[in-house]
């Protein structure tokens, strides 16, 4: 009988501090996960812009367990890959790391600009009658255009980039 005993205390303090921190405070509305410094609750899962435009987060009371729940959810959102690879756990693993997001979301390699261009000569998107000024994004990289001299390009109708003349800068 003592040692049910001494194991339920020691269940009971192992266990009391997670159930303290998973709670909110009395006055709380139920749901709340966390308390902004302008005063105001949130009820958001994850503490990364919780309170957003609230002055930041006071008081965060859910457990640090909230930031695995998206990733699981991500997970559960493809069942049809991890149905038909139940037999091998290794392929379930292999389709998240290639979503399509994370492709698009890569470094993107630099674009080599077109030869000819020089200090002095301005790039001209032929599509869209904007010159680009030398060692800026889009000098030289347009799908098409040509080079030559700002004033030639003002004489030719086009506008400066974000309206900024080259000989300004």
């Amino acid at each position: 009988m003592k040692i049910k005993f001494l194991q339920a205390v020691v269940a009971g303090l192992i266990l009391s501090p997670c159930i303290s921190l998973a709670q909110a405070p009395a006055g709380a509305p139920a749901g709340t996960t966390g308390k902004c410094k302008d005063g105001t609750f949130t009820s958001a899962p994850k503490k990364q812009g919780a309170c957003r435009g609230h002055k930041g987060i006071d008081t965060w009371y859910a457990a640090d367990a909230a930031p695995a729940a998206p990733s699981a959810a991500a997970a559960s959102s493809t069942p049809a890959p991890a149905a038909k690879s139940s037999s091998s756990p290794a392929p379930a693993a292999s389709p998240a790391p290639s979503s399509s997001s994370r492709k698009s979301t890569g470094p993107k390699t630099p674009k080599t600009a077109a030869p000819g261009g020089a200090p002095g000569l301005v790039w001209v998107n032929s599509s869209t009658n904007v010159y680009h000024c030398y060692g800026t994004q889009f000098y030289g990289t347009t799908k098409a255009g040509k080079y030559m001299s700002e004033a030639e390009a003002k004489a030719a109708g086009a506008r400066p980039d974000r309206n900024k003349a080259c000989s300004a800068k």
